[in-house]
C-alpha cells in the first residue's frame, strides 16, 4: 500500500503545513478540496506559506472521490460541511487522518462514513496567520503524530511514514494514539482559553500566577473527565506534554480567532468538557464559565453589544 492521490480539507494554518511538506514530494498528486468562490480564489492566488507562493492543484469532492488519503484540517465549525466533502470523496480504499483540534472530530467523521477509514492522529504546529499569509518555523515544529486505536503498526501507518519521508515534515507513529490525542487537547484547553479571555501573549502563564491559577483549574477537570473515560495522559511521549516553542507574544488559535472577529472553537474545547462533564457527573466550573465568557466575546465581535 502506497498512497498517490491526497486530498486535503482545509487549506488553513495546519493544511498549509501539510501543503508545504508534501509540495515536495515527487509522484504523488497533490489537491485541496474546495468548490465555488473558494476554489477559483485558490486557483488564482494561490496559497502564501512562509512568504512563498504555493499553488496546489485545487478539485471539488466529486473530482477528488477515490483519492488514496483524505487529510481533514478544517475548523470545528466547518466540520458538519467538511463531513459532507468526506462522504463525496472515499470510496473502500480510503484512509481518512483528521488533523483537528479536540478529541471528537474521529468520531463524527465516522457517524457518517465508518470507524474503519479512520487513522487516528493529531498536530502540533504553532503557526500565525497574517491577512492570507500563513508562517511557522518547520524546524522547532513537533508535527503530526498518528497511529492506530490497537497500538500496532499496519499498512496504513506505513503508507503514512513513507508519504511523509523526505518531506520536511516531523511526525512519528505512535502505538497509545488516544491518550496522545488528549495529550494535545489538555495543552490547548490549558494554555488557548485563559490568554484568549484576556487577550494577552502566552507570556501571561509565567508571569502571573492568577492566569496560571486559571488554567490549573481548566485542566483539573480535563483531567478528572479523561480518567473517567480510562484515558490515561501519562501514556502519552513526553513530546505531546508541550508545544512548538514560541515567543512570549506568541497568540494561540483561540484568540487569534477573536482578534480578527472570527468565531472559535470553543465547542470543541471547554464545550465539549462541560457536555462530557454533565454525562458522566463531574463539575466543571471553570469550563463552564470559559465557555460563557468566550462565547460573549464572539457576540461582542458580531456586534450584538453595540448600543450606540
Amino acid at each position: 500500500m502506497d498512497f498517490q492521490k491526497i486530498a486535503i480539507i482545509g487549506a488553513g494554518a495546519v493544511g498549509s503545513y501539510i501543503i508545504w511538506g508534501l509540495s515536495q514530494k515527487e509522484d504523488i498528486e497533490l489537491s485541496v478540496v474546495a468548490s465555488g468562490d473558494r476554489k477559483k480564489r485558490l486557483e488564482t492566488e494561490g496559497i502564501f506559506i512562509n512568504d512563498k507562493q504555493y499553488k496546489p492543484l485545487v478539485k471539488t469532492p466529486e473530482e477528488a472521490h477515490g483519492a488514496d488519503l483524505v487529510i481533514v484540517a478544517v475548523k470545528y465549525n466547518a466540520l458538519p460541511s467538511a463531513v459532507l466533502d468526506i462522504k463525496e470523496i472515499v470510496d473502500e480504499h480510503t484512509v481518512v487522518m483528521s488533523l483537528m483540534n479536540g478529541v471528537d472530530s474521529e468520531d463524527v467523521i465516522a457517524s457518517e462514513i465508518g470507524e474503519k477509514s479512520i487513522v487516528p492522529a493529531l498536530i502540533k504546529v504553532a503557526s500565525e496567520r497574517r491577512q492570507n499569509r500563513i508562517y511557522f518555523d518547520p524546524e522547532s515544529t513537533i508535527g503530526i503524530v498518528y497511529g492506530e486505536k490497537d497500538g500496532r503498526s499496519s499498512e496504513r501507518t506505513g503508507a503514512i511514514a513513507r508519504l511523509f519521508e523526505g518531506t520536511g515534515l516531523h511526525y512519528r507513529e505512535t502505538d497509545v494514539i488516544l491518550p496522545e490525542i488528549w495529550s494535545k487537547f489538555r495543552l490547548n484547553v490549558g494554555n488557548n482559553l485563559p490568554q484568549a479571555m484576556l487577550g494577552v501573549g502566552v507570556g501571561a502563564y509565567g508571569d502571573s500566577e492568577h492566569v496560571a491559577a486559571i488554567r490549573e483549574g481548566l485542566v483539573k477537570e480535563l483531567d478528572a473527565i479523561a480518567k473517567a473515560k480510562g484515558i490515561d495522559i501519562s501514556l502519552a511521549d513526553p513530546s505531546s506534554t508541550r508545544g512548538s516553542k514560541v515567543l512570549k507574544r506568541a497568540r494561540y488559535s483561540t484568540l487569534q480567532d477573536i482578534d480578527a472577529k472570527r468565531h472559535t472553537e470553543i465547542d470543541m474545547f471547554s464545550g465539549a468538557l462541560v457536555r462530557m462533564g454533565k454525562e458522566l457527573g463531574i463539575s466543571t466550573p471553570y469550563n463552564e464559565f470559559t465557555f460563557h465568557m468566550i462565547k460573549a466575546l464572539e457576540e461582542k465581535n458580531d456586534g450584538v453589544f453595540d448600543y450606540s
